[in-house]
Order: structure tokens, then sequence, then C-alpha cells
């Protein structure tokens, strides 16, 4: 088994809080990033997939394909976007890096399985020094 690695970028907005809170439980919670006016990351999304090589083409997977699958069922939905208010697979979820980072499995999973690989791991960089790792 081999795994091979795609990184994509975006730039998205959003705010971290909950409708239940007050604006001073979400302050203390979730610090500056509840700034009822949002804000912004230059975000870096690591995919990762793993199988094995096929013995015609030297690959696991084309990656021009599987760039094409991230840039349609994630990035073009995220970058320059309010994670909180445009993006339909973050809607009624907490738009952590952590949820985000879940939900961009959620949505990449089945077309990667149809590429023939499986997918191993998803890494969000929020920041440089802020990243998750989710591996399903």
């Amino acid at each position: 088994m081999i795994h091979i690695t795609r990184r994509e970028r975006f730039n998205a907005a959003h705010r971290l809080f909950r409708n239940d809170y007050t604006d001073e439980k979400n302050l203390e919670i979730f610090g500056k990033c509840s700034n009822p006016n949002w804000h912004g990351h230059n975000y870096e999304l690591f995919v990762t997939v793993a199988g094995d090589i096929n013995p015609e083409t030297g690959f696991l997977v084309n990656l021009k394909d599987l760039s094409k699958i991230i840039n349609e069922k994630i990035i073009d939905k995220l970058d320059h976007k309010n994670i909180n208010l445009e993006v339909d697979f973050m809607k009624d979820k907490l738009a952590s890096t952590e949820n985000l980072a879940k939900a961009i499995w959620e949505e990449l999973q089945n077309p990667v399985e149809k590429l023939g690989a499986k997918l191993h791991s998803i890494k969000l960089y929020e920041t440089e020094n802020n990243f998750v790792e989710y591996f399903g």
C-alpha cells in the first residue's frame, strides 16, 4: 500500500459562536474568533489517499483527477466564502477547523473511492501554527 497527498488552498471567513450563548459567553469560550463581524484564514488542505499502484500507469491515482474532485467538491464551495453562511456541507455545524475537516472527509470519501483509492486523511491548516488531522 502507498499513500499520496494533494495540497490545495482556499481563503474563507467564519465565526465561532453558538446562538444559544450570549455574546459574553461566546467571547469567553471562543475568544476573538467569536467576532460578530467574522474573521478569515488562508487555509491549506492536504488530502491523502491510500491504495496500490496501478502497474499499467505507475500511479495510485491520477493527481489531476484527484485535484478536480477536491476543487469541485470542496474548494469551489469554500474559497472566498463565509463558512457559516454559504457552505452547504457546513449547514448547522459550528465552523471550527475540526468540524470543517470532518465535513471535508464526508464530501470526499465516495468520490475518492470511485477513483479506486481509499481516503486516508484530511489535514487542514488554519494558520501556520494550528492544524487538524482527521482519519475518518
